[in-house]
């Protein structure tokens, strides 16, 4: 059977919670929902296991904080001998409006420290991962607080649908592939 690792980057903590940083934690909470799976806690995350036509998706939360997310993603690798190629990691993104995601198989850590750890654990930039826009609509000096500063009200609707709507990539990057997925998703414009 066919096992990928699909990872929501985040901060545990209640103070963390529904922040847009963690909007890699709400999207894996989604999908785990959907497939009436739970999560548990294990070593270095919060872990959840769900089966989509015969392939098998193992889902974690790191509980490591963002910037050593890289030590939970090897552990989780290495234990369940699953590929590169075959893990997907969902990370939310300063450069990209709200209306956008982006899906990539390589690219630079963009200055996000879950990435910058996930590069170093790994020794490689090339590895799937779901750039979740969160838009950069903060004064000068201030990307730290919007960053982890929670969604303003008028933003919910929108947020609440394009967690929805993630989903439907994260099953197609399993049963379909990166490629198809990139070219099936990464013009998507999401609206209310």
């Amino acid at each position: 059977m066919s096992k990928f690792l699909i990872v929501g980057l985040g901060n545990i903590g209640a103070e963390y919670a529904h922040t847009r940083h963690n909007i890699g934690f709400d999207v894996v909470d989604a999908l785990v929902a959907k497939h009436e799976a739970v999560f548990r806690t294990d070593r270095l995350a919060d872990v959840a296991e769900a089966k989509l036509k015969g392939k098998s998706m193992v889902i974690i939360k790191p509980s490591t904080y963002m910037n050593l997310s890289g030590k939970a993603v090897k552990y989780w690798m290495e234990k369940e001998k699953i590929p590169v190629e075959q893990v997907f990691i969902i990370l939310d993104e300063l450069a990209l409006p709200i209306e956008k995601s982006r899906i990539r198989g390589a690219g630079s850590d963009g200055g996000h420290n879950g990435l910058k750890s996930i590069q170093e654990q790994l020794g490689t930039s090339a590895y799937p991962r779901l750039r979740f826009g969160i838009g950069n609509n903060y004064p000068k000096g201030r990307q730290v607080d919007y960053v982890l500063g929670k969604w303003n009200p008028e933003e919910i609707p929108l947020i609440v649908r394009k967690i929805q709507q993630t989903i439907p990539i994260i099953e197609s990057f399993v049963l379909a592939g990166l490629t198809n997925t990139m070219n099936h998703f990464n013009n998507v414009e999401y609206k209310l």
